[in-house]
């Protein structure tokens, strides 16, 4: 299903192909040349027009009139492309105060919980993804049980992982971005979601579009995403508002992480129903969900991911 919807149709590309190769000349042939020669009749001399000085000099005069005619409409547009321009500095200036509250940073205190939560989570997702590695296939092939429970599982590489979402038959060459713990967290969100997971594997909800968002890969892209909003590699303490809402959730939940990984891939599903996006639109529609649930983790006084407003979305 994955491969069918990110691949373009066969049959258009043909046809665009048929009409390069068989088009004949007569069409990219200049039509007036064309028209000239094909009525030009052997032996014909043009009759001398009496309005021929005329017609010049009205020509001349039209020419001179278009030309000021233009170099006017010219100096028209760059006079209201300036004032557009002078228009946009000003409100933009008067919403810059606005723009600079919402990536305001602040300094974040960390108890030692937290500080070992978020050292933890750093080293996981500091971990490639190693096809080589048994642990990793082995991962690999758990997801597949939880998401395919009374089929074979099928080798590591095989066509048939594209039906989950991968865009190749070798699942390991999509882990690039989310490295490991982009598995860990599809695993984990079909163990505890499994209702979610499994409407969101077979797009169960909705009326879907022609074509769908690969389900697996949304996944890696989710993980990869989650963790730049969050900024999780950084040690800065001076952190964005989400960073710190964030820190609050690990205080009481060291798999807060992994909850709103499921919570934001339910999210983006909502999304891309509601908007009846297709595959083109996939990062417009995460952009947007990861923006929601950045509004929502500095909503303040929220201290799991069970208290986030959207989290009545997810089905066990």
């Amino acid at each position: 299903m994955a491969s069918k919807a990110i691949r373009r149709r066969p049959a258009e590309k043909e046809r665009e192909r048929h009409m390069e190769t068989t088009m004949p000349e007569s069409v990219t042939a200049p039509l007036l040349g064309n028209s000239a020669q094909g009525n030009k009749s052997e032996g014909y001399e043009p009759i001398p027009d009496f309005w021929d000085g005329k017609s010049r000099e009205c020509l001349h005069w039209v020419h001179i009139v278009s030309t000021f005619i233009t170099q006017s409409a010219r100096k028209i547009v760059n006079a209201i492309s300036e004032f557009g321009s002078f228009l946009a500095r000003f409100f933009g200036c008067s919403c810059a105060p606005q723009s600079s509250q919402n990536a305001q940073t602040m300094l974040i205190h960390l108890s030692p919980l937290q500080e070992e939560r978020l050292k933890f989570l750093r080293q996981r997702l500091n971990v490639p993804f190693d096809c080589s590695a048994v642990k990793h296939q082995d991962a690999l092939k758990e997801l597949w049980r939880l998401a395919y429970p009374n089929r074979e599982l099928p080798p590591l590489k095989s066509d048939l992982w594209k039906e989950m979402g991968w865009q190749n038959s070798d699942p390991a060459t999509d882990f690039r971005s989310g490295g490991f713990m982009s598995l860990e967290n599809l695993i984990y969100f079909a163990r505890n979601y499994p209702d979610s997971f499994h409407r969101l594997l077979h797009k169960a909800d909705g009326e879907r579009a022609e074509w769908e968002y690969p389900f697996a890969v949304a996944g890696v892209n989710i993980s990869y995403m989650l963790v730049q909003m969050l900024d999780l590699q950084s040690e800065n303490r001076r952190s964005s508002k989400a960073r710190v809402g964030f820190a609050q959730l690990l205080e009481d939940d060291e798999m807060a992480f992994d909850n709103l990984f499921c919570l934001a891939f339910q999210m983006l599903d909502a999304q891309w129903l509601a908007r009846r996006a297709s595959y083109m639109e996939f990062n417009e529609v995460l952009k947007s969900t990861l923006g929601q649930l950045e509004q929502e983790l500095t909503i303040g006084g929220v201290s799991s991911v069970q208290n986030l407003p959207s989290f009545r979305m997810l089905r066990r």
